[in-house]
């Protein structure tokens, strides 16, 4: 199983947003950050603003921020939100299923239970968890090389 890119950009960009409380930043700031393409992140913080789980502050100070604290944000619900589908194989899609198999093949049960099993342990952890389980100095992490948050 595998996560679209929508669904893994939007952890990271929560992720570096609950890193650095309180601090606009920028999607090229982040993509910046993470190597990726800007365009494809502006449409992940597009998706989570639309999902309250953040702010998107306009103007030169503006930026994006979490609208929530990340004990309130749980993984399994931004995952979710984050993939337009959970469909393992073909079966799953009834509409598109060609599987000669599919009403007497076994397969379709099993994995719709390791689907559930997957979706299940994100729902029992928070944005705040994985704080809580990241190695001391995180956000220095996202610091362009050489540069320091801390002035003095």
């Amino acid at each position: 199983m595998r996560l679209t890119l929508h669904a893994d950009y939007a952890l990271r960009v929560l992720m570096y947003l609950a890193a650095r409380p309180g601090r606009p930043s920028s999607t090229q700031e982040m993509a910046d950050a993470y190597a990726i393409s800007k365009h494809h992140l502006v449409r992940v913080v597009q998706t989570l603003a639309g999902l309250g789980y953040v702010e998107v502050r306009p103007g030169r100070s503006g930026g994006v921020l979490l609208a929530r604290a990340p004990g309130d944000i749980r993984l399994g619900k931004v995952v979710r939100a984050g993939e337009p589908d959970f469909h393992l194989v073909e079966c799953f899609d009834r509409e598109h299923n060609t599987c000669p198999i599919a009403p007497a093949c076994g397969l379709k049960g099993v994995l719709a239970e390791a689907r559930d099993a997957f979706l299940a342990t994100l729902d029992k952890y928070t944005l705040e968890d994985l704080l809580r389980r990241s190695k001391p100095g995180l956000s220095d992490l996202f610091l362009p090389t050489g540069a320091s948050e801390d002035p003095g």
